[in-house]
């Protein structure tokens, strides 16, 4: 059986196109992986995310999204795609799960990003539970305690700006005594007299405080003489990167440096015909849930305009061949 369109990943981006693309009658077919549900199923309380004004945990919310996507039609298929084979030549594209195939008129990449780890001791262990991939999202739980900011770009010094205003201190913690940010990103920091800068030193490991499994210490070592520092620290935001999960479609659409999709002008539309992309996958700056649902809606809206006003001259002749052997 061709789908109309197939949706790799299962995000916000991914569920929002396929809630979308079920309500206009296409029937998406929802590769979603085994880890459902992206990012936000790694995350505790969402505070951010409009219509929730009580809050709600990140895995309770991807369970709605995909319960709704679900209501409407869309087929949910929990594996991962293994393989993708997409056509510029108005053939059909080819998502494989395992050894299956499947074909589709259009495909939606939601894929997403990962955060870019330390893969320290105790990172893990501790992840929610006081170190943090986000500032914009998780600062607001960390009033008056001590944190730190593990980078040196301006992601990092926008993460460190915003935790400032709710942290009684933000430590820079970085590998150099230069900075990658740009001048006025340094120098907006700088001006913040409860951020101070950790150079040249690196994180070790995180540990618990003992007398709780929440993070109570980042172990420190100098990057110069050896010199190790405990720094006590209640909350620690890693600001060194995203890693898009764009490997499947590497050599086939157009990718850019840092690995992102890139899209067409303010479309979702990629380097190939009837194939979108959508969320953290394309997003150097945002990556927040409510602009992944948004940029999910516009894949879902663009796939189905490229459905509607795209004829498939392959699948017409197929059916005119069948008619005329009967």
């Amino acid at each position: 059986m061709t789908e109309n369109v197939i949706i790799v990943g299962s995000g916000p981006a991914g569920y929002t196109a396929a809630l979308y693309t079920a309500r206009a009658n296409l029937e998406p077919l929802v590769i979603e992986g085994f880890a459902w549900g992206g990012l936000l199923q790694q995350t505790t309380d969402v505070e951010n995310y409009p219509g929730f004004p009580e809050g709600i945990m990140g895995p309770e919310m991807m369970q709605h999204f995909r319960d709704q996507a679900a209501r409407f039609g869309a087929k949910l298929e929990t594996d991962d795609a293994t393989r993708i084979e997409l056509s510029s030549d108005g053939e059909l594209h080819k998502v494989w799960v395992g050894d299956q195939v499947h074909t589709a008129r259009s495909v939606i990449l939601a894929m997403g990003a990962q955060h870019r780890k330390l893969g320290v001791p105790g990172e893990e262990e501790l992840a929610g539970r006081g170190v943090s991939y986000c500032a914009t999202c998780d600062a607001a739980f960390f009033r008056g305690a001590p944190t730190i900011i593990v980078g040196g770009g301006d992601s990092a010094m926008e993460e460190a700006m915003f935790l400032a205003k709710f942290a009684s201190s933000v430590a820079i913690v970085h590998r150099r005594d230069e900075f990658r940010a740009s001048k006025i990103m340094l120098e907006r920091a700088r001006a913040l007299e409860n951020i101070e800068w950790i150079t040249p030193y690196v994180v070790e490991e995180f540990s618990s405080d003992g007398d709780s499994r929440s993070l109570g210490v980042a172990q420190l070592r100098n990057t110069r003489d050896g010199s190790r520092r405990e720094l006590p620290v209640t909350g620690a935001f890693i600001a060194i990167g995203h890693e898009p999960q764009s490997q499947l479609v590497q050599g086939q659409v157009e990718i850019d440096a840092a690995g992102y999709v890139v899209t067409q002008g303010r479309s979702t539309l990629t380097s190939v015909p009837g194939v979108f992309a959508a969320g953290d996958l394309v997003d150097h700056t945002y990556r927040q849930a409510v602009t992944a649902a948004g940029s999910g809606c516009q894949a879902a809206l663009d796939a189905e305009w490229y459905l509607r006003d795209t004829p498939f001259p392959l699948e017409a002749e197929a059916e005119g061949a069948a008619s005329a052997s009967v």
